[in-house]
């Protein structure tokens, strides 16, 4: 899949896992790029890769029944969707906008999505 498309699945795996479980599904943190949402250490692992197919630190085995559960509830759900599609829509909602509050548009930002932010706002849907 694209790069793109990986970290937003990434995304929406933190935030669903955070209102479902309500736990992080992982530790690195989450910037507001201009893209949308950006992991900076996954970023790090395929950096220079438009499509990723594998990565050297991935390992599903590490993850609990539940932590499964989440991503392949948010694969079923968001997977199908196109990287501009998920881009767009994480656009569109508060935890994106909120933390490139104050950022012109277009313009790089590493300003943290937290955790509480994600929760807050995809437990209100």
């Amino acid at each position: 899949m694209s790069a793109m498309k990986l970290q937003k699945l990434a995304y929406y795996s933190q935030a669903w896992h955070t209102v479902w479980a309500d736990d992080a599904l992982f530790q690195s943190k989450i910037e507001a790029w201009k893209d949308g949402p950006v992991c900076p250490d996954l970023w790090k692992a395929h950096i220079g890769e438009f499509r990723v197919s594998a990565l050297s630190k991935g390992c599903a085995d590490v993850l609990t029944a539940r932590e499964r559960k989440s991503v392949k509830q948010v694969l079923k759900f968001y997977g199908k969707h196109t990287a501009q599609w998920l881009s767009d829509l994480s656009h569109s909602e508060d935890p994106w906008l909120d933390a490139r509050r104050g950022v012109r548009p277009g313009a790089a930002s590493n300003a943290e999505i937290t955790t509480h932010a994600m929760q807050q706002y995809y437990h209100a849907l």
